[in-house]
């Protein structure tokens, strides 16, 4: 390499330790959001892998090997082609979040905003939100305060103990006044006029106990909740306090992300968000690799050729991530940065715009007065999407002009195949719905895997919910999530692939996909899941069977359907 040109890299410009000159550039920057990666971000990521593997400089468990301690944080990596101003091709790195408790660690590009400097404005204000913890903490651990509470508690009970049974017998005693006045009747004008005078004076005595009772406890639980109340106001105002520092402090930080695109133009994170859907920016936003990657390529006057970002070590509880599989920039946080920064720069076409199903035809397995089964193509959409119109509803509806009701009877994912009823009129539509309701319907899929199972059958019980960041990606969420249940079982086997049945007992979004890649599940993903897995040439998952009870013989049919694959 010629020395004048090295002098003008930037720091952490990497140049290709592997010969790359055979290799084409990019017309144009890959879509960050859904790509195939670019021979020379393997390459990069493959050096990168080397440098994680061989460092000696600092320590981070990324779940990869059983012997290292520390808590297990694997990591998103992302490399990003760059060509200086000079001509010379190489890549930048990042990671997401932090690394080993820094953000800033060489030869990776540094956060958009260090919080970390020390005797900066975060730290600073970061030590009195510590403090308010500190304090709340002690507060609640108070070994006074916690025994105030049990006495507090104690008193309480006891009181309506006592009350309640003082009203028992006040309640008894009124039946039996009662009583004396309805046997009275027979005695003498004088003798009846003492008795209920007598009664009437037990009755008043019987009230004011109850009433000195009542404020007698009062009186003590008072007491007790006076010295609570010492401490439970203090620990009050703390988390009200605490609430405004953590706002102010979060609302600081957004004014201070600033990111750059190409035309050397500033936003922070406040002004990105702000005509957003929520118009708040959502925590970790401008931590994820991406933004890091443009903002320094573009502080650098480095033009980006094309970024990919792929997985270092085990996989988060909820989420799906395989180590070392390639993943596109999450869309929740990223988007809207993204949309900024890369104004102006020359990018491939989002391929999620364009319609998969031009040029597939529905196949009809069966039709008849009530129905319709279909075989549905793999990236084919069930029904219109955001973007694209073209769908199983709208074929059936062109198909279908004079039928009632809302013919999609029950959906598919796109990537996926197989069989789907359509209904041809409103109570036919109820009458089916009801059954996947009752979840009487038997569906069969087959399902080719990147894997073998440790098992040969089971049982999948994970609760599935969206990833908000990141939609249309499902979470195991066993606090939010739905349930979400599926039986399966190993039907042949191909080298390290399995191929499999599944038989869904719920009906979650993507359920079938996570259940395959979660490591909770069967730790293998279906072949070509670019969600879950590795993007292939389609999704070899496909409804291979249905039996349902038909709407006018009320007899059980059954159509079956095999894949291609």
């Amino acid at each position: 390499m010629d020395v004048k040109k090295s002098q003008k890299l930037p720091p952490l410009f990497q140049v290709y330790q592997s010969d790359i000159s055979h290799i084409n550039l990019p017309a144009r920057l890959n879509f960050p959001f859904y790509y195939d990666p670019h021979e020379l971000c393997k390459i990069a990521a493959t050096e990168v892998q080397k440098i994680l593997t061989e460092q000696q400089e600092w320590v981070h468990n990324f779940g990869i090997d059983p012997k290292k301690e520390g808590m297990v944080i694997g990591k998103m990596f992302g490399v990003l082609v760059v060509q200086s101003e000079c001509g010379t091709i190489g890549f930048l790195a990042a990671f997401s979040g932090k690394l080993a408790e820094r953000n800033h660690i060489d030869p990776f590009v540094p956060t958009v905003y260090d919080m970390l400097t020390k005797d900066g404005h975060f730290r600073t204000e970061e030590k009195i939100l510590n403090a308010y913890n500190e304090e709340l903490e002690s507060l609640c651990n108070n070994e006074d305060y916690l025994r105030k509470i049990d006495q507090l508690k104690q008193v309480k009970e006891e009181a309506q103990k006592e009350l309640s049974e003082i009203k028992e017998l006040k309640k008894k005693a009124k039946k039996e006044r009662k009583k004396l006045r309805e046997e009275a009747l027979d005695l003498l004008e004088e003798e009846r006029t003492q008795l209920f005078e007598k009664l009437r004076i037990e009755s008043i005595k019987s009230n004011y106990f109850l009433k000195d009772k009542i404020a007698e406890w009062d009186k003590k639980i008072s007491d007790v909740q006076y010295q609570v109340d010492k401490y439970q106001h203090r620990i009050d105002e703390l988390k009200v306090l605490r609430k405004i520092k953590s706002n102010e402090l979060q609302q600081y930080l957004f004014s201070q992300y600033k990111f750059l695109n190409q035309e050397g133009e500033e936003k922070s994170l406040l002004d990105i968000f702000k005509s957003t859907q929520s118009a708040t920016p959502p925590a970790g936003a401008g931590e994820c690799a991406a933004p890091k990657l443009f903002q320094y390529a573009f502080q650098h006057k480095l033009k980006p050729l094309s970024i990919a970002e792929f997985w270092w070590g085990q996989s988060p509880k909820s989420e799906v991530r395989k180590h070392k599989h390639y993943y596109p920039a999450c869309r929740g946080k990223c988007e809207p940065i993204l949309q900024h920064m890369l104004q102006g720069v020359p990018i491939e076409s989002n391929p999620m715009l364009s319609n998969p199903a031009k040029g597939k035809k529905l196949s009809i397995v069966h039709e008849d007065d009530e129905i319709i089964i279909i075989n549905k193509p793999y990236e084919f959409l069930s029904v219109p999407g955001k973007n694209i119109e073209d769908s199983v509803w709208t074929r059936m509806k062109s198909r279908l002009p004079n039928a009632t009701g809302p013919l999609i009877v029950h959906r598919l994912d796109m990537s996926t195949s197989g069989l789907m009823i359509i209904a041809k009129t409103k109570d036919t539509h109820k009458y089916l719905q009801r059954q996947f309701l009752k979840r009487t319907v038997k569906k069969r899929y087959v399902a080719l895997l990147d894997g073998i199972p440790e098992e040969q059958e089971g049982i999948i019980n994970l609760p599935l919910r969206v990833d908000l960041n990141n939609r249309p990606q499902q979470l195991v969420c066993h606090q939010h999530g739905k349930t979400a249940i599926t039986k399966w079982t190993i039907i042949g086997m191909k080298g390290r692939q399995a191929k499999v049945f599944f038989y869904p007992q719920t009906g979650r979004t993507h359920q079938l996909r996570v259940h395959a890649a979660h490591h909770k599940g069967l730790n293998c993903p279906i072949v070509g899941d670019d969600l879950y897995g590795q993007k292939g040439k389609r999704l070899h998952l496909h409804a291979q069977s249905i039996q349902f009870i038909h709407p006018l013989s009320r007899q059980w049919v059954s159509y079956q359907v095999d894949p291609d694959f």
